[in-house]
């Protein structure tokens, strides 16, 4: 097979994955949280457990509307659903789920690519806010600002802890570097790493931008149909990000008893999967933060934390080399 074909097939494989991931975490957010909430309605559509709920979901939106306010910026209130979900689809190129090249892109400084894409991301909110011509969305996005300049230090800095450790920014050659006794003195790197994408995904308990209590609901609040829809999406495909980098930077990715080399994918996935459980369970347990309790999170306690991991790397490097 030529090499052209092959990586064909890996991007076809990366887009599926795109399209079918999210969905399943979105259907498992409806299940987690009426279980744990008592909600009825999520188990009842379609018979069976509520397996219709999704699909009910689906077509609710298609079904809506499709409004631009008389003053929005036309064209940047379009575009701003594809900024938001577009750089997670290339994200997933470069995070491996395999060895042997069980991965869309191998390149050097994926990590950081990653990384980038991941604000790129957020770009979205902040245009939706903007255009929109609505004070409650314009306040919504100068939160999401507000948090991704406070946010993105701590997340850059953990996962810099775990690039230092394996001596490279290609994310295939961290999980190839990675030992199992790297849980306990990258722990404080990891819990840094997966707060600090919560909060960049606007995940409960740091969903200020969408207060639907204070400001209807954030940048999102002029949307409908579709593009509302798609704004959802781009949350729940954050969520696979976030857990799948967590996975290969925090979690060795694809290693695991039990499994075969060539299997080592299912660890992958299952891991993606636990984190996923986590987010959700977050979601449902804990209730929104204020802005400056936000703040006083990332500035006072992430931050320190995630230089304190730089230096227990750095020492460590330095015992072991």
């Amino acid at each position: 097979m030529s090499d052209l074909a092959i990586i064909a097939i890996k991007l076809l494989l990366v887009v599926v994955a795109f399209l079918v991931l999210p969905l399943i975490v979105g259907q498992a957010e409806h299940k987690v949280m009426a279980h744990m909430q008592g909600r009825l309605g999520p188990m009842y559509a379609g018979g069976f457990h509520g397996w219709a709920q999704l699909v009910a979901d689906g077509v609710k939106f298609a079904q809506k509307e499709d409004i631009v306010p008389a003053a929005a910026d036309r064209r940047i209130f379009t575009l701003a659903p594809g900024v938001a979900l577009i750089p997670y689809l290339v994200v997933l190129i470069v995070i491996p789920v395999g060895p042997g090249g069980q991965v869309g892109v191998s390149l050097d400084p994926g990590l950081f690519f990653a990384l980038a894409m991941i604000g790129v991301a957020v770009l979205g909110a902040l245009m939706a806010g903007w255009a929109s011509a609505n004070k409650y969305s314009l306040l919504g996005g100068m939160r999401v600002a507000a948090q991704l300049l406070s946010y993105e230090l701590p997340m850059v800095l953990a996962a810099s802890s775990v690039a230092m450790a394996a001596g490279t920014l290609n994310l295939t050659k961290i999980v190839d570097h990675w030992e199992w006794w790297w849980l306990p003195w990258q722990a404080i790197g990891a819990v840094v790493f997966f707060i600090a994408g919560l909060a960049e995904l606007r995940r409960p308990p740091f969903d200020m931008p969408v207060a639907d209590s204070e400001i209807i609901f954030g940048p999102y609040t002029e949307y409908t149909g579709l593009r509302f829809a798609f704004f959802l999406l781009a949350e729940y495909a954050g969520i696979v990000v976030l857990s799948a980098l967590t996975t290969v930077l925090f979690l060795g990715g694809w290693k695991g008893p039990g499994f075969d080399t060539e299997l080592g994918w299912l660890w992958t996935l299952i891991k993606v999967m636990l984190l996923a459980f986590v987010v959700i369970w977050l979601r449902v347990s804990y209730p929104r933060m204020r802005e400056d309790q936000l703040q006083k999170l990332a500035w006072a306690g992430l931050v320190p934390l995630a230089l304190a991991q730089l230096v227990l790397t750095g020492v460590i490097k330095v015992a072991t080399s």
